[in-house]
């Protein structure tokens, strides 16, 4: 039975929002209440967060479709909808996201650190918040917006400062047993180590983690073994200590020639060269294995290695090993670049950007693109004739119909608002929204109106050049 993943594909979606309502204040002796309807609550996001008590992706390995709480529905009385449930994902430190096409997307290292893998939905407008000095009664409110829909790969890095690294059997498992107290399996044959351990050492005031790499095999940068599954975990690790074994049985294999193979695969692997190495000759408990380590140390410090004897079985130069290792990590974090505060950085829209763009297909069919008349079209319930006829007028006042003429559209071409794959087409019509006034203002009800003084009028004129400017965007909800 599986009991560690460190690979899994996730599919997560976040919480559509709820609708706006369009509603009429209803009272006793007051007919003429005005719009009520409260807006719609935000859909939940997916948030991956990095939690210590989490070490491995199997829950997300048995159950990977997760799915965050919708937004509730505004209601009458201006009463907003209650806001989707953020659903929190932990996920081990060290956990690397990326998309399908192998993009990293986040790298969470360190106790909370968390990414939005899936946005939650805005909450349409209720009419209430759709009410102004020109459109008093609006008869419409504005859908809220579907929420995410992303499909991630959720990748395990271990997070330690050694790495220890061999052949299958050379007694690793062994060596992290004593120095920490780490229990991973022991046993007298290869590939006892299925899954990465880790454990924590003491040496002096230095304090640092150790981890058990299950064991390397010439090819193991290509797949063989389960090199290329585990040499992830190395990555992160500040310092390499290569495990070789004295006292192996078979014949066509010594510790020199052992360290130039997991050398080679170290390199084909890549970006490990600046790691710091010891070697660590193992087994000298063993007579023959003491004999061949005194052969072979000379030729080992000769290439550069600091060379340590030890037994893990009978506790023999361990002390030293440790004390070792502890002056390199403590090297490697103080070269470590100290991290920077956070800084805001501000980018200003170009005075030209008009936030969309229209863009002729080999077929004839206009395409508009951008932020704005895409949120726009998905908040719109087309089967109200004033939510349309609000969309056009939006669309005009920011300029697509001008731009659509610039690029040669005609009465009758086609035009999409969106992406191929999710788009609203329909035949363009230039009256459409030009004549949008001629229909009369949406939303307006004359019963509301009542002789005005002059100083009246003067600030409801200002009112709707500043609608017209600002487009109401104040209004939307984060």
């Amino acid at each position: 039975m599986t009991t560690f993943v460190d690979r899994v594909e996730l599919h997560v979606a976040a919480g559509n929002g709820g609708h706006g309502c369009a509603s009429v204040h209803r009272e006793k002796f007051k007919p003429l209440g005005g719009p009520d309807g409260g807006n719609g609550g935000r859909g939940g996001d997916v948030i991956l967060t990095v939690d210590q008590s989490v070490t491995t992706l199997l829950d997300y390995h048995h159950s990977p479709h997760r799915k965050a709480t919708n937004g509730k529905p505004g209601e009458g009385g201006n009463r907003s909808g209650k806001d989707g449930q953020d659903l929190i994902l932990p996920v081990p430190d060290g956990t690397v996201v990326l998309d399908k096409a192998g993009n990293v997307l986040a790298d969470l290292v360190g106790h909370g650190t968390s990414y939005v893998a899936a946005q939650g939905g805005r909450g349409g407008l209720g009419n209430a918040a759709l009410a102004s000095a020109r459109r008093k009664a609006p008869g419409f409110a504005l859908l809220g917006e579907p929420g995410d829909l992303q499909d991630v790969v959720l990748e395990l890095k271990t997070v330690a400062d050694v790495a220890l690294v061999g052949y299958p059997s050379a007694g690793k498992s062994s060596l992290i047993s004593v120095l920490s107290a780490a229990k991973p399996k022991i046993a007298d044959y290869p590939f006892t180590t299925l899954v990465p351990n880790l454990g924590v050492v003491t040496a002096g005031s230095t304090v640092y983690t150790i981890a058990d790499v299950p064991g390397l095999i010439p090819g193991a940068s290509q797949g063989r073994g389960l090199g290329l599954e585990f040499l992830r975990h190395v990555e992160r690790c500040s310092v390499l200590v290569h495990v070789l074994d004295t006292a192996t049985l078979e014949s066509d294999r010594d510790p020199v020639s052992d360290l130039d193979i997991i050398e080679e695969e170290l390199r084909q692997y890549g970006g490990l060269d600046d790691r710091p190495r010891l070697v660590v000759l193992n087994k000298i408990d063993v007579p023959d294995g003491k004999e061949l380590a005194e052969m072979v140390r000379p030729d080992l410090e000769a290439r550069g290695y600091r060379v340590f004897e030890v037994s893990a079985v009978a506790h023999l130069g361990l002390r030293e090993l440790s004390f070792a290792l502890a002056e390199l990590v403590a090297g490697a974090r103080a070269a470590k670049p100290k991290e920077e505060a956070t800084r805001i950085v501000i980018r200003p829209k170009a005075v030209d950007d008009t936030g969309f763009t229209v863009t002729r297909e080999e077929d004839g069919l206009f395409r508009v693109r951008g932020e704005k008349p895409e949120r726009w079209v998905r908040q719109t319930d087309f089967n109200n004739d004033e939510a349309v006829g609000y969309l056009a007028d939006r669309l005009g006042r920011l300029g697509v119909e001008e731009q659509l003429m610039k690029a040669g559209a005609r009465a009758g071409d086609g035009v999409a608002i969106g992406p191929e794959d999710n788009a609203v087409v329909f035949d363009w019509e230039p009256s459409m929204m030009a004549g949008a006034e001629m229909l009369g203002r949406r939303g307006e009800d004359h019963r509301f109106e009542a002789p005005r003084p002059a100083a009246q009028r003067r600030r409801d004129k200002q009112a709707e050049r500043d609608e017209a400017e600002q487009e109401f965007e104040g209004f939307e909800p984060f």
